[in-house]
């Protein structure tokens, strides 16, 4: 589905239209670009007045400003929350799309001296990306160039996917939803279009400023004539005050062991000597400012590395093509920083902080350990750390416990943000800002072994391109609190607990609290039906373990704020059971508050919706329509107001479990939510 942008009319008349913050529009003929009196600047967090989201998500050191609250002569596209479309990926689904000579200008909310654009710009014909310039001025004056690239995105096809937009099918033996069929076993075959599901649009770089500039100060960028990119969609500018290097003199500094602060030469070696050196004098390790080439892994065990701050440290690979495969099946290496393997023993003792990792990931490959972050690191921390194009920022493979993952940000990666997979326990990631991620953003995964007892709180999760912005698989005594997701775009949402991917089963408590979600309840493209913001998914056990939902916000919902489902291969074996929700607020749905697709059971206290879509309750239990009524049971324990219009979301004649299926109800898109 789409929404579509009000400012189509004025677009095909050829001009474009700027939004102002306070509502109203600046219109501008496309090759005119004067220097204008500043817009009034417009901050917000996940595209929502920071007011909607107070005390949830990442407390982070930039203020985050969209280009369609900017001053602009571009075009502003979207809002759409279509999967494989440009604004759909975008921040809030909207953005600036800008021609050669066309800007978009952001007035400064306060000091600042560096910035982060987050922006597209087209592939090549062939796939592998191009390069482009994008003009910064303050004020009008002392233009510096970024050179923008389209190299780490672009993504096509099946998973797991392609950098080639001619390809054909990955996998024609698979079902898909495009012709609702399995192209190699239909006669006549299908025509695919290509490019097949392009996506993965954006990147971001950074940049720093000459100066420190005041609020107010403007900030325009410009793409200049001759620019090789036909277009350039940007979707935000994060600005941001860094504070000057930090020092650590006494540091076993690795400049003294030969690294190479100009990034000419590879630093990894110099980087093992100053490890073992300051092992030996139970010393830290220091990282002066600078770009350092590093091309593999970084053995790190019993051992602290601190940089001078990510926005003066960087650490910076290439992807290697190994000579054969490596025991764990990888066919590549590169820039990371590694526990050892927990069947070795695992690390310990590894602390971890204010560096940039830079990777150079273009495609992914699941056996590839090309990680910002990996191995086994037990009563560790990795703080403050700066981690884009790699394939996961940090990938635990346990058993280990204790690490604390806080105050980093994770940007531009092929998979996941962070995962902790197998048996990681008594652990916390908090303080994360995460933003497109090409899987889930965060994610416990108990394949064979079960996390237990671990926290992710106060994280913000912006724009997964693919799966959900924080997901559970299996595990014990887990807890989900505090955190920000926004924009999911396809095949998961916003929050997840899932019985999936071999997981071990859920026990003890799974603890959703004080969560906000927004424009989520995403679209299934292969069930073809709309997802919950939160969605629990029954697929290879029961979920009968104590699941409490309490305290969270679920705003501006594509289709469902609540989802219980199962497959329907798969929907007689397995219930999600006992399932309680409590203090929640619904604000805004495009179709129901909860959608039931399982049997089992679940109860509801103070849940006040408003702006419901359709029925407040879309009940078709396990599908198999007894006369007894749906096989999923609803318990009303008092408080449950709202829903649309003067009918209450959970009305006394839908209890306990009347089926009221509707497969495919319509969507009212809702209104932008607002202050409770």
């Amino acid at each position: 589905m789409s929404w579509t942008s009000l400012t189509a009319a004025a677009v095909g008349l050829g001009l474009t239209v700027g939004l102002l913050s306070g509502g109203g529009t600046a219109l501008a003929s496309p090759d005119t670009a004067p220097y204008a009196a500043p817009a009034a600047p417009v901050v917000t967090r996940a595209a929502l007045d920071p007011t909607l989201v107070s005390g949830r998500g990442a407390r982070v050191g930039f203020a985050e400003q969209e280009a369609e609250n900017a001053a602009t002569n571009g075009a502003v596209i979207g809002p759409d929350r279509t999967a494989y479309t440009l604004p759909s990926e975008a921040s809030g689904r909207t953005a600036v799309k800008l021609t050669p000579k066309q800007y978009v200008e952001f007035t400064l909310p306060s000091a600042a001296n560096a910035i982060t654009v987050r922006y597209s710009i087209p592939d090549a014909p062939g796939g592998g990306g191009i390069t482009a310039p994008l003009d910064v001025t303050v004020n009008g004056k002392g233009r510096k160039t970024m050179t923008l690239t389209s190299q780490y995105a672009w993504l096509y096809n099946q998973y797991p996917f392609s950098n080639d937009p001619g390809a054909d099918l990955l996998h024609p033996d698979w079902w898909i939803t495009e012709c609702g069929c399995v192209p190699a076993a239909t006669t006549p075959a299908p025509v695919i279009t290509k490019p097949f599901r392009p996506s993965h649009f954006y990147d971001e770089q950074r940049l720093k400023l000459d100066r420190t500039y005041r609020a107010g100060d403007t900030v325009r960028l410009t793409v200049p004539a001759g620019s090789a990119a036909n277009w350039t969609v940007v979707d935000l500018l994060d600005s941001e005050l860094v504070g000057a290097p930090q020092v650590r003199p006494g540091a076993a500094n690795v400049l003294r062991f030969g690294a190479d602060p100009l990034g000419r030469r590879d630093s990894a070696d110099a980087f093992d000597r100053a490890i073992a050196y300051a092992k030996r004098k139970h010393l830290t390790v220091y990282i002066p400012p600078g770009t350092y080439q590093v091309n593999r892994h970084i053995l790190v065990d019993d051992v602290t590395i601190e940089g001078a701050g990510n926005w003066h440290t960087v650490v910076k690979g290439r992807q290697v093509t190994l000579d054969r495969p490596a025991p764990d099946g990888s066919v590549h290496t590169g820039v990371g920083f590694y526990g050892k393997d927990a069947a070795d023993g695992g690390s310990r003792n590894v602390h971890l902080s204010g560096f940039a990792i830079e990777g150079d990931v273009r495609e992914r490959i699941d056996t590839d350990q090309v990680n910002g972050v990996g191995g086994a690191m037990s009563d560790s921390t990795i703080k403050g750390l700066y981690i884009r194009h790699t394939k996961v920022g940090l990938w635990f493979d346990g058993p280990m416990s204790n690490v604390r993952v806080t105050g980093n940000i994770i940007v531009d990666q092929i998979a996941d943000a962070l995962n902790f997979h197998t048996g990681v326990t008594n652990s916390v990631v908090s303080d994360n800002f995460v933003r497109n991620t090409g899987d889930d953003g965060l994610a416990m995964w108990s394949e064979k072994t079960a996390n237990a007892r671990n926290t992710f709180t106060r994280n913000t999760v912006q724009s997964p391109v693919l799966a959900n912005g924080i997901a559970v698989y299996g595990g014990t005594d887990n807890t989900v609190s505090g955190n920000l997701v926004a924009d999911p775009v396809r095949e998961g949402s916003a929050l997840h607990a899932g019985s999936r991917f071999g997981a071990e089963p859920f026990a003890g408590r799974l603890d959703f609290t004080d969560n906000t979600t927004v424009r989520a309840g995403t679209y299934e493209l292969n069930w073809k039906i709309g997802l919950g913001a939160i969605w629990l998914y029954a697929l290879d056990k029961d979920i009968d373990a104590d699941v409490r939902v309490t305290g969270d916000h679920y705003l501006d919902s594509t289709y469902n704020a609540i989802m219980l489902v199962s497959d329907y291969g798969v929907k007689d074996l397995y219930a999600i059971d006992g399932v309680r929700f409590k203090d929640i607020r619904i604000d805004g749905t495009g179709t129901s508050a909860v959608s039931a697709r399982v049997k089992g059971s679940a109860s509801f206290e103070n849940v006040d919706a408003r702006n419901v879509g359709a029925v407040g309750v879309n009940n078709c239990g396990s599908f198999n329509f007894p006369a007894t009524g749906s096989e999923f049971a609803l318990t009303d324990l008092g408080g449950n107001d709202g829903g649309r219009g003067t009918q209450s979301w959970l009305a006394p004649w839908l209890l306990p479990n009347t089926i009221t299926c509707d497969d495919r109800p319509p969507v009212v898109a809702p209104p932008a939510p607002t202050t409770w």
